[in-house]
């Protein structure tokens, strides 16, 4: 059976490249009928931020990538965070100090500082040699260590990568890596291989920065005598062609989209499609979709640019479709937000947005009308196109009184206009501006007077008749 991993550290927020990684290991799996698993790697505890594995674990089920084993609902292969998992790591560095593939190392901080100093890109092994008696003997006094592993000083390791295809690394350019630090604590480079052997995981699906040190954990692999997974490294999302989308550099995580007012499904959509060709020139797919269209033949071995205004649209694309009660549960949050407390119906507000926003967060530009009425200047009714202006606005304000009261505003209008011999727009645009003081309104005249109610209108066009007076 196939079974796959997502494994971050839980050192904040899940990273739009750290979504993608766990995206195309849950369609891999989902697609062949495995399991999707998901691990959390916290053996680097300083670095570690408190509520980050509830934050991952929240913004995962938000993002309907839903795990078969880990953390909460278990499984066979747990536990499913690395920290209780110590006494493991420890058991198979044992075995590798036995047979020679791995050594005690005693080397101070400054010593290694001073190596390096002197020119050094990696460690000299300068413990390997040393004999099991003293090793012993300094463990005993209760002196600080690691393990480290012993790569071969001679010769290269070639393996095959489904998306790079067979890529060779000479030993010589690989350090001996630490296992285990002093504080019994396994690295990153240790815990992997361990855990993805005693999970079962068929595939790693990672970044491409992992390449090239991939050669580093086949041979733990094969000093244990262990198959080697199927590897499939990822290329990164870039902000520009230069540099790579980071959490680090402040680049956005996918709460923060969501808190944009984007949907969940539309980002997860997009990232689908930065590194991953599905040959159908689709854009628009459902999860359902994703998994049936997903193939490692589609991953691309160049990276792709994040363009959040590509995702705007793609957004878009979703909002419009929502059932509208969706749509109006959704746009509440924000009303509530920047618009609290209208007497208006914020369900017809919803109808009027739906088709008009592209993400949620729109919705602030978008219904900024609502607190655009109060001393409003009354120059908005100068309009060059419509030709008009506040002397006419002063002409027509009773007969925009008259018009409100009348039981079909937009014939009264009408009427309105043909009376005075003015063109409808002009009218319109008068009497948008007399009920709303403002310029740029979601619907004319009657959705506004729906929106607000009659006697608010009535009421709004006394005070403009005051002001104009």
């Amino acid at each position: 059976m196939v079974r796959t991993r997502f494994a971050p550290s839980p050192t904040g927020y899940l990273h739009i490249g750290g979504l993608r990684t766990a995206l195309y290991a849950y369609l891999f799996a989902k697609k062949n009928n495995g399991k999707f698993i998901l691990r959390i790697e916290d053996t680097d505890q300083t670095r570690e931020v408190e509520g980050a594995v509830d934050i991952i674990i929240s913004a995962l089920d938000k993002a309907g990538i839903h795990y078969d084993e880990g953390p909460i609902v278990g499984g066979d292969y747990g536990p499913y965070v690395q920290s209780e998992r110590k006494a493991i790591y420890l058991k198979y560095a044992e075995k590798l100090l036995e047979s020679g593939d791995a050594y005690c190392c005693f080397c101070s901080k400054e010593r290694l500082a001073e190596m390096h100093e002197r020119g050094a890109t990696k460690y000299d092994k300068h413990c390997l040699h040393m004999s099991k008696a003293e090793v012993q003997e300094r463990i005993a006094r209760g002196e600080p260590y690691v393990i480290r592993q012993n790569i071969p000083e001679t010769g290269s390791s070639t393996y095959h990568d489904e998306v790079f295809g067979d890529v060779t690394v000479d030993f010589k350019d690989l350090e001996d890596n630490i296992l285990i630090k002093s504080d019994g604590m396994p690295t990153y480079n240790f815990a992997n291989v361990i855990d993805d052997h005693l999970m079962g995981i068929t595939h790693c699906i990672r970044g491409v920065e992992y390449l090239m040190s991939t050669p580093k954990y086949n041979l733990l692999y094969d000093a244990l005598g262990w198959e080697r997974p199927v590897y499939i490294h990822l290329q990164p999302i870039m902000r520009d062609e230069r540099h790579k989308l980071s959490k680090r550099d402040g680049d956005a995580g996918f709460e923060d989209f969501l808190q944009k007012g984007f949907l969940p499904h539309a980002i997860v959509n997009y990232i689908a499609l930065l590194g991953w060709n599905p040959k159908n020139n689709r854009e628009k797919m459902s999860m359902d979709e994703l998994i049936e269209s997903f193939s490692i033949e589609g991953l691309q071995k160049s990276s792709s640019i994040f363009d959040e205004t590509k995702m705007r649209w793609l957004n878009s694309l979703y909002v419009k479709e929502m059932d509208a009660k969706d749509f109006h549960g959704a746009a509440t949050p924000y009303y509530e937000k920047y618009y609290p407390g209208k007497k208006i119906d914020y369900e017809y507000l919803s109808e009027l947005l739906q088709s008009r926003v592209e993400t949620l967060s729109d919705i602030r530009e978008r219904a900024a009308f609502l607190d655009a009425f109060e001393n409003f200047d009354l120059e908005l009714f100068v309009n060059k196109k419509w030709k008009t202006d506040i002397a006419m606005a002063k002409d027509l304000i009773d007969d925009c009184i008259a018009a409100t009261k009348a039981p079909d505003l937009n014939a009264a209008l009408e009427t309105l206009a043909t009376d005075k011999g003015l063109k409808k727009g002009q009218v319109l645009w008068i009497y948008r501006i007399a009920i709303t003081g403002a310029a740029a309104t979601p619907g004319g005249g009657a959705e506004m007077v729906r929106l607000f109610g009659k006697d608010e209108v009535l009421r709004r066009l006394d005070v403009v008749k005051s002001r104009l007076n």
